[in-house]
Parts: structure tokens; sequence; C-alpha cells
């Protein structure tokens, strides 16, 4: 399990030390969302394509199972049922490659908003976008869906503070309080 964890980028294995979370840095992170944005809205246009009856309703099922989990204030499980939305997107589409490759980034996607999130807002996924998303599909409305698709990861970055490190030292005098005489 955890030479999976590790290959996917989850984990990091030290010899003598173990294994801790990996830590995504700044231009991983924005890479991430920048082929979510590629991969993701070609991925709902074939969920319109192939989907079957049974996927569109687990798609509804899931996300309202992540509204439910909002309102009882489960913020773990209602990310995860968020990341699963869009991996249910995926499986419909019945594009396997990219099915695997977008399993992938919805869990460097958490470790993203881990580290970058902001303690105070609900970082991640909203069902606000998941339903007006799915009531884009339900029209097989593909341009919309895709369109809407893109909005959403952005929406979901511009959330996140993704900072370069900082170019210049930091000025200790004024950390610490002193002055000079």
């Amino acid at each position: 399990m955890l030479i999976r964890l590790a290959h996917e980028q989850i984990v990091t294995l030290a010899p003598h030390r173990g294994a801790s979370v990996a830590t995504p840095d700044v231009d991983e992170a924005r890479e991430v969302f920048e082929v979510r944005r590629m991969v993701e809205p070609l991925l709902v246009q074939r969920f319109m394509q192939h989907a079957s009856a049974g996927h569109l309703g687990a798609l509804a099922s899931c996300l309202a199972q992540e509204e439910a989990a909002r309102a009882a204030g489960e913020r773990r499980r209602a990310i995860r049922l968020s990341g699963e939305f869009h991996l249910r997107i995926a499986d419909g589409a019945a594009h396997r490659t990219l099915g695997r490759v977008l399993r992938e980034l919805v869990s460097r996607t958490s470790l993203v908003i881990m580290t970058y999130g902001n303690g105070e807002a609900p970082t991640g996924c909203g069902c606000a976008d998941h339903r007006t998303l799915l009531a884009a599909i339900r029209l097989r409305d593909e341009k919309a869906a895709a369109a809407l698709m893109t909005q959403h990861l952005l929406e979901i970055e511009q959330q996140l503070r993704i900072e370069p490190p900082a170019t210049q030292a930091p000025d200790l005098a004024r950390i610490f309080g002193t002055t000079t005489a």
C-alpha cells in the first residue's frame, strides 16, 4: 500500500525514517490544476456521450451525499465525496486512461488543498458548482458543461494561497522587535 502511495506521490518514503505525507511545491500545485483543466472538460463531454442512466443517477446520488455531509459539518467526508463526484464523471466517460490520470490528480489535489488551503474557508469543490454542472449534463449541453468544469477548477485554485517562496530574506529586526542603536 505504501509503495503505491509513494508511486502516486502521496507519501514520501525515506530509508530509516519511514513514510510521510508528500508536500507539493508551488509549481506542482499549479500544474495539478492546469492538467485537470485539460482533462476534465473532455471527460465531462464524454460522460454525456457514453454514460448510462445509472451513471447519471450515481452522480446525482454522490452530489446528494456531498450536500448532506456539508450540511452536517463533516468537512473531510464532503471533500472526499467532492473528489468522488469528479471520479464518477470519469467512470461514466468510458475513457480508462484519462480516468486513471484523474484518479491520481484528485489525490494530488487533496494534498495541494491541505498544503495551500485557507484554514478558515471551506476549500475544495462546492455543491453549488456541482449542482450547476449536473444540470448542464442533464440538458446534454456539452459546451456549457465543459466551460462550467473549467471555471469550477479555476475557482478552486483561486481559493488557495499558492504563492511562490519569498525572494528576499525576512527582516529579522522587524520580526524580533529589535532596533539598531
